[in-house]
């Protein structure tokens, strides 16, 4: 494996360009694919996901024997709660084993529901749910069913990888507006107004943030909402994934419980597998006017159709049951949270804010730019870096250009005290190494 090709990321080719692939000789020196196959313009112009790259080589790395720390990949590393394992049990005994609705079974999409209900303050009913194979599959359809050629997506940076990704594949065209480490990482509502044209067609909030962990307060989300409201075509993608991992008292809010009245014009995305530590069980949800819920599910229909069955009764129980997990998971992560930002301040050249949420921290390493390895090799990007540590130190995180903020790191905190000290050792190590 080459680090050096690793840690490049290119920027996307628009669509429409002379750079896209329009034809098969173009095709012909892809390795591993038989030459004459021609791709279609909404491959060429996407990369990857640098996260499930990076983390899928340190699993490779250790499948070959070495000893390499992954802290790229956004994973509670507790066990999924033992009452929801038990349903999924449950629910094979008793033959829900079969094909289900496309977009979800009642049971999950009243279960859903009634959590917006319960914790959002949110006006729903089971026709504005949709069930996917993970959120991301759900952001998939609602971008397909809503973006033209031409549109605009609005995404404050720094921002989840496949928010542009998908908007590429789409046809749209993000407008990424990136606010540093002296904004706070934030968006503010005067930047996202002087972003709006006629061409807007959805903003995306995320809060709190991958990958910063940042959040927005209920005023700032309602002063968002008062910038939206003079906009009747922008739509809002409310990504809420880390609701329930929060810190320091953060207090959540979602913009379709605290505008209510934009209720017709908001997708909020949410989903079992942080807080419910369910990520390969593939069950990602959102709440959306109900004409947006049936063009997502005609889309689904003719992609994955329905969830794991066995996976929605587990969800069912997950939304149903008890969640004092959660309290006890966050106080884990809490301490975690110290232990990362205490130790990478203490690094020279490295500085990083106290996330409100999830369980990402995400560094300023601009100190270490134009910094030298031992081995003569100079530290010109924060890829640069990013490759030093798998190298050197057998770290495994992700530079913040995959984000679209550099220079920076990403390292998510969700491994155990004892792991994330070892890789802090190593990352301090290699940091006192550079000159």
């Amino acid at each position: 494996m080459n680090m050096d090709d690793l840690f490049v990321f290119p920027p996307p080719v628009p669509c429409g360009t002379s750079d896209a692939m329009s034809d098969s000789s173009k095709n012909t020196d892809t390795p591993g694919i038989a030459p004459g196959i021609a791709f279609a313009d909404r491959v060429t112009r996407i990369a990857p996901s640098p996260t499930v790259a990076i983390s899928s080589l340190a699993l490779d790395l250790q499948a070959a024997g070495r000893d390499v720390i992954g802290l790229a990949v956004g994973e509670p590393d507790f066990d999924t709660p033992p009452h929801v394992k038990e349903a999924a049990i449950r629910a094979i005994h008793d033959g829900h084993t079969k094909y289900t609705q496309v977009d979800g079974i009642p049971a999950l999409k009243e279960a859903v529901a009634e959590k917006f209900r319960r914790e959002n303050g949110m006006d729903v009913s089971a026709a504005n749910i949709s069930v996917g194979t993970g959120g991301k599959q759900v952001l998939f359809n609602a971008l397909m069913a809503t973006v033209q050629a031409g549109d605009e997506v609005i995404i404050p940076a720094p921002y989840w990888v496949s928010f542009a990704g998908i908007t590429e594949v789409a046809g749209g065209t993000p407008v990424f507006l990136a606010s540093g480490f002296d904004e706070g990482l934030k968006l503010t509502p005067e930047r996202l107004e002087a972003a709006i044209t006629a061409r807007s067609r959805w903003v995306i909030i995320n809060s709190p943030s991958n990958p910063t962990g940042m959040g927005y307060s209920p005023d700032e989300i309602r002063a968002f909402a008062d910038v939206i409201r003079r906009h009747p075509r922008l739509m809002v993608i409310s990504d809420d994934l880390y609701e329930h991992l929060t810190f320091d008292g953060f207090t959540f809010s979602t913009i379709a419980g605290i505008a209510p009245d934009l209720a017709d014009r908001v997708l909020t995305l949410n989903g079992v597998s942080k807080s419910y530590c369910m990520t390969g069980w593939r069950i990602g949800y959102a709440a959306a006017p109900v004409p947006l819920v049936k063009a997502m599910a005609k889309l689904q229909s003719q992609s994955t159709s329905s969830p794991g069955s066995i996976a929605q009764y587990a969800a069912v129980a997950a939304l149903n049951g008890p969640t004092d997990f959660i309290a006890e998971n966050n106080a884990a992560f809490a301490r975690r949270r110290t232990l990362v930002i205490d130790a990478l301040n203490a690094m020279e050249g490295v500085s990083c804010p106290a996330p409100d949420g999830a369980f990402y921290a995400f560094a300023d390493i601009s100190g270490l730019i134009g910094k030298v390895r031992p081995d003569g090799k100079p530290i010109e990007s924060d890829s640069d870096f990013a490759a030093a540590l798998l190298e050197l130190a057998e770290v495994a995180i992700v530079p913040g250009v995959a984000f679209g903020l550099s220079p920076a790191i990403r390292l998510s905190f969700a491994a155990s005290d004892e792991v994330l000290k070892l890789a802090l050792r190593r990352i301090a190590e290699v940091v006192t190494s550079l000159r």
